[in-house]
């Protein structure tokens, strides 16, 4: 046999160790896997981000009313010096005539120190004002993308516990059936069942086992969707520590009628931008006034046939104001104005609308969460019967006087009665949700 060099095998024994350290374990309640996703989610990262390049921008605006200091190194060797033509009668020549002559010198160095430094300017004055409200309008972008993340990855942990409680129940009925076919055959042995009895439970017992495999399977999927979710490595281990009951459903929903629009992030971030829009409308009205500025400069030079830092150096400065005063733009100013009234009107119309929008969200998730609640309970009593239905007709079925037909009638009864228990504690718990994300109390 062909033995694999010792270092091959080594390879593989430390990757090995390095996949497995790389997976992580979390044990998480639904707050616990919000706060996870509210740090890892790449939407949630993206928009913090936009926070901090929103504080660049703001830094460069300030930038704007700075002094804007910069220095001048020049340094020029002519190979040839530059001729020019004087007119011929400086030298007694004829009228029209030229003679060439060479200035200047072989060397040419100067340094220059220079000063701007804006005294006024309209846009400029409304730009550093509006800073800290195009801050908070980032912050309120970023809020509005982690309240959408924050809601879905409730929906989802709360679906997958409720899927829990369906392998909890198929996994009880696996152990009736498996139970009741045990039962069957003892009985047949002694000659009070047929096979056929058998047969139709094994058949039962296998479509509960084909059952509780596929909702496995779905609950794996969604543990997936939920670690993408939430930005969490497809390797790690998620548990989730909570399960749903019928306490924490009916549990912390708040009065409805004591919503207000603000405290709906969605509404915070129009509101906010409703502010730069007003801005923005005084930014073009200023832009009508004259504009003042200041620059200064302070340079030397030197002039020779060789290069060098020697003497003589010849010194120059200045101190001047420049102010500049539009007069006419072709209107262009004003139609800026009223361009900028007209968004404002638009985010003043789209608050309108935001308010409506709320408060039918608002009357609907209160419709839902009081008829899922209803349907919470009607299924639950359903399923209370459904089961006391099988028990009876499975104790009729061992004195005699009843139908394998009749038990897997009540069998599938049960079933589909359990499951719609469980869907109707999903939507309960969804509803819930909706209506915390709708009055703004959602955390």
């Amino acid at each position: 046999m062909k033995r694999r060099p010792f270092g091959f095998v080594t390879f593989f024994l430390v990757f090995g160790v390095l996949q497995s350290s790389a997976q992580e374990r979390h044990e998480f309640t639904a707050q616990d896997a919000v706060a996870y996703a509210k740090k890892n989610n790449a939407q949630v990262k993206n928009a913090l981000i936009d926070v901090l390049k929103q504080e660049q921008t703001n830094k460069q605006i300030t930038a704007s009313a700075y002094p804007q200091i910069s220095s001048t190194l020049n340094g020029t060797g002519y190979l040839k010096l530059p001729t020019t033509l004087l007119p011929g009668e400086f030298f007694g020549q004829p009228a029209g005539t030229h003679i060439p002559v060479k200035f200047g010198t072989k060397f040419n160095e100067s340094a220059a120190v220079s000063l701007e430094q804006l005294l006024f300017d309209g846009q400029v004055f409304i730009g550093l004002q509006a800073r800290d409200a195009a801050m908070q309008f980032s912050r309120k972008a970023e809020e509005v993308t982690e309240i959408n993340i924050i809601t879905n990855v409730y929906k989802v942990y709360y679906q997958l516990a409720a899927s829990h409680n369906q392998v909890a129940i198929l996994d009880a009925n696996i152990a009736r059936v498996q139970k009741f076919l045990d039962d069957t055959r003892k009985s047949f042995e002694n000659g009070f069942a047929e096979k056929l009895d058998i047969s139709k439970l094994e058949v039962q017992l296998s479509n509960l086992k084909t059952e509780r495999q596929k909702t496995q399977n779905t609950i794996d999927n969604g543990f997936l969707g939920l670690k993408v979710l939430m930005g969490m490595p497809i390797q790690d281990t998620l548990i989730l520590k909570e399960q749903i009951t019928e306490t924490e459903i009916r549990n912390g929903v708040l009065d409805a009628s004591n919503y207000n629009y603000s405290d709906r992030k969605e509404f915070q971030y129009a509101q906010v931008g409703q502010q730069l829009n007003e801005f923005n409308i005084r930014r073009y009205q200023l832009s009508k006034l004259p504009t003042l500025s200041m620059s200064a400069s302070y340079s030397t030079n030197r002039q020779g046939n060789n290069f060098g830092f020697g003497d003589p150096w010849f010194k120059t400065s200045y101190v001047g104001m420049s102010v500049h005063i539009p007069i006419f733009s072709g209107g262009a100013k004003n139609s800026m104005i009223e361009t900028a009234r007209l968004t404002a009107q638009q985010t003043q119309n789209n608050i309108d609308a935001l308010k409506i929008t709320i408060d039918n969200e608002v009357k609907t998730a209160i419709n839902n969460y009081s008829n899922a609640l209803a349907t919470l309970d009607d299924q639950k009593k359903n399923m209370q019967l459904a089961e006391t239905v099988y028990n009876q007709t499975q104790l009729k079925f061992q004195n005699g006087i009843g139908s394998q037909t009749e038990i897997s009638t009540a069998q599938s009864d049960l079933l589909v009665s359990q499951s719609n228990y469980v869907l109707a504690m999903y939507d309960a718990i969804k509803a819930k949700i909706d209506f915390l994300r709708a009055t703004g109390k959602l955390q």
